[in-house]
C-alpha cells in the first residue's frame, strides 16, 4: 500500500436497497478520488436499482422511488467506474459492505473487479482501542467529523475521509500506514511489511 500520503486512494460510499448484495442493489455511490493525500475529484451519482426500495430504506436515506426512477442502471456507468477506482485503494466505513457489493454489481454488468482495501472500521478499531463505538455515527461524534448529509453517499464518503485526516494528524501518517497494512485484506501486505520491519527488529503481529 506504502504511504497513505502518496498512494491514489478511492474513498467510497454506498446506498443500497438492502444488506444482501446477492439480492439487494445499490441506489447511490459517491467517490473521493485522493492524490498524495488530497482530494483530487469529487464524483457521485443515484442509481436505479430496477427494483423497489423498501419504505424503511427511503426513511433512511432519503432516496425515494421517484429520485431513481429517471437514474442511470448501473451497467450503463459500469465501465466510467471501474476505470475511476482502477489502481487505488478502495476505502470504506466496513469495506466488506461496499466492496461485497460492488464486485456483485460489477460481476452483474460482466466486469470482473478487484482492489486492495482498507476499512475505516477496522482501523479506528486499531487506533482507538480504548473507544466504545467505531460506527460512523460514533466516529462522527467522538472526532467532529464533517458530513454534509448522514446515510447519503457523498455525506458518509467525507465522513470517512474527514476521519482518514483526523487519524493521520493525530498518531502520524506512519503510525496510520503500519495499521492500514495490518488490517489489509490482502495477506502479502503481512509478508511484505513483516519483511520490510523485521530488518528493523520490529515484529507485526495481524489482527
Amino acid at each position: 500500500m506504502g504511504s497513505l500520503l502518496e498512494a491514489p486512494l478511492a474513498i467510497v460510499d454506498l446506498e443500497t436497497t438492502g444488506g444482501r448484495p446477492a439480492e439487494d442493489r445499490v441506489t447511490e455511490i459517491a467517490v473521493l478520488e485522493v492524490e498524495s493525500f488530497e482530494v483530487a475529484r469529487e464524483w457521485s451519482t443515484l442509481v436505479n436499482p430496477g427494483r423497489a426500495i423498501p419504505g424503511a430504506i427511503q426513511a433512511l436515506t432519503g432516496i425515494t422511488q421517484e429520485m431513481v426512477e429517471g437514474a442511470p442502471r448501473f451497467e450503463e456507468l459500469a465501465a466510467a467506474l471501474y476505470e475511476r477506482l482502477a489502481g487505488r485503494v478502495f476505502v470504506a466505513h466496513n469495506a466488506r459492505f461496499d466492496y461485497g457489493f460492488l464486485r456483485r454489481e460489477f460481476e452483474r454488468a460482466g466486469i470482473r473487479f478487484h482492489a486492495r482495501t482498507l476499512c475505516t472500521v477496522r482501523l479506528s478499531r486499531r487506533l482507538y482501542r480504548g473507544e466504545g463505538g467505531h460506527s460512523l455515527d460514533h466516529l462522527i461524534g467522538r472526532h467532529g467529523l464533517r458530513c454534509s448529509t448522514r446515510h447519503r453517499a457523498m455525506g458518509d464518503a467525507e465522513a470517512a475521509w474527514h476521519f482518514l485526516q483526523i487519524a493521520a494528524e493525530e498518531h502520524g501518517e506512519d503510525i496510520v500506514a503500519v495499521a492500514a497494512r495490518q488490517i489489509a485484506r490482502d495477506p502479502d501486505y503481512y509478508r511484505i511489511l513483516s519483511r520490510h520491519l523485521g530488518r528493523r527488529g520490529v515484529r507485526v503481529v495481524p489482527l
